[in-house]
């Protein structure tokens, strides 16, 4: 395929399609693929509630909290969670993985961390990860408010209270937004999504991860894992903090949702929320998904951060503004969840990770030296991209922009 004006390969994106959906009678909007439209309409704003209530109610979801009570603690808490996975479809795997930790830093003492994997086996051994952690901490009465003023005031980084020896580990940490709406979220993308009866190319990995609040831990843990197999792993999309809708400031958006991705401009990451953009806006026209350049906000981050350390393509969802005076406080609670806004962040995601997973592998556009077969023959003006066919693709578009632009400006459908 040549296209003119493309003086940069930076300047190129190609993806492959499936085959076409049903009938295109049946789509409200040009471009929309009913099934994605089902799976959209399919998101429950009272179970997110109902998930989001069961987990607060836990009291706390410390990793070093209690493990044997049967109400209260993270033992109970992750009891529950899969059960819940095991009860939404029969085509979900639900398991454990675990990591045995050495102490270290706010892990106090030796312990076992339990992440819980659900898997959706697909047509290929591709994986598409949907991430959140189920864990919370407290802070204290002022939670990271107090935290964030203590840095202000004082230069040199203060101590980290919660790595010192004696700590209560089971002190309330309700955690509803943080992060009980994005552990809300990826159950009920995994309920909705493996029930749909839907066959993906990709298969699907809905992950809960523990020590998160102790310094990504289980995510670190289960990523080291697969790259030191050197798994196929496609995208992590990962959700924290993604139910409020009234920040700090008192500041209400119910509108939009922040994408981080780290870069530079090109990177897979930076496409993948570029993605998240096109399909979200197609299906979800009335949310604004507002792509930010950095990894993560200044000073903070998450459980994407495993995968981009191993150089997989991975984003983390926030909420439009943050309420810092509840976040890792005992004021964590589902008031300060708008169940709402948490279904339309939760409609974004669905779509965009259906999306991913219903179409076939990405083509391939290199040699066997790892080189980009893209030429300036034979005419020396024009751009020659070639590629790979790709299992199951039915068509292929090409992306490309000017070269001072950010996105992806013009498209073109070939066979």
């Amino acid at each position: 395929m040549r296209a003119r004006r493309l003086p940069l390969l930076s300047c190129l994106v190609l993806v492959a399609l499936a085959g076409a959906p049903p009938s295109h009678a049946q789509a409200v909007r040009p471009d929309a693929d009913p099934r994605l439209e089902a799976l959209v309409a399919g998101i429950s704003e009272q179970r997110l509630r109902r998930t989001v209530d069961t987990l607060a109610a836990f009291g706390t979801r410390n990793t070093l909290s209690t493990t044997t009570s049967p109400t209260r603690g993270i033992g109970a808490a992750r009891e529950w969670i899969v059960g819940e996975l095991k009860a939404a479809s029969p085509r979900l795997q639900v398991s454990y993985d675990l990591h045995q930790v050495a102490q270290q830093g706010r892990i106090t003492r030796d312990a076992e961390l339990r992440n819980i994997l659900a898997v959706l086996p697909g047509r290929s051994p591709r994986r598409i990860y949907v991430t959140a952690h189920y864990d919370t901490v407290s802070l204290g009465a002022t939670g990271q408010v107090g935290l964030n003023a203590a840095r202000a005031t004082t230069p040199a980084a203060p101590a980290d209270a919660l790595a010192a020896p004696g700590q209560d580990h089971d002190q309330p940490a309700p955690g509803a937004n943080d992060n009980g709406s994005g552990t809300a979220l990826t159950m009920e993308l995994a309920r909705v999504i493996a029930s749909s009866g839907l066959e993906f190319d990709a298969t699907l990995v809905f992950a809960l991860w523990a020590g998160e609040e102790q310094g990504l831990v289980g995510a670190r843990a289960h990523v080291q894992a697969l790259a030191a197999a050197r798994a196929p792993v496609e995208a992590d999309f990962n959700s924290d903090i993604v139910g409020g809708s009234t920040g700090g400031d008192g500041a209400v958006d119910a509108e939009s949702v922040r994408v981080y991705a780290e870069g530079p401009e090109d990177s897979m990451s930076r496409s993948l929320a570029r993605f998240v953009h096109r399909v979200g806006t197609l299906y979800v026209p009335s949310h604004r998904i507002r792509l930010i350049a950095r990894h993560d906000r200044f000073g903070r981050g998450s459980d994407h951060s495993a995968y981009n350390q191993h150089g997989y393509a991975a984003i983390v969802f926030r909420e439009s503004n943050e309420n810092f005076a509840k976040q890792h406080s005992p004021s964590d609670t589902p008031e300060g969840v708008d169940a709402a806004y948490l279904a339309r962040n939760t409609r974004v995601n669905v779509a965009a990770v259906a999306a991913l997973a219903l179409a076939p592998a990405a083509p391939v556009v290199t040699d066997d030296r790892g080189g980009v077969r893209v030429t300036r023959q034979p005419s020396g003006y024009d751009a020659t991209l070639q590629w790979s066919p790709s299992a199951g693709a039915v068509a292929y578009r090409v992306y490309w922009r000017d070269g001072w632009a950010t996105d992806w400006q013009y498209s073109r459908l070939v066979g």
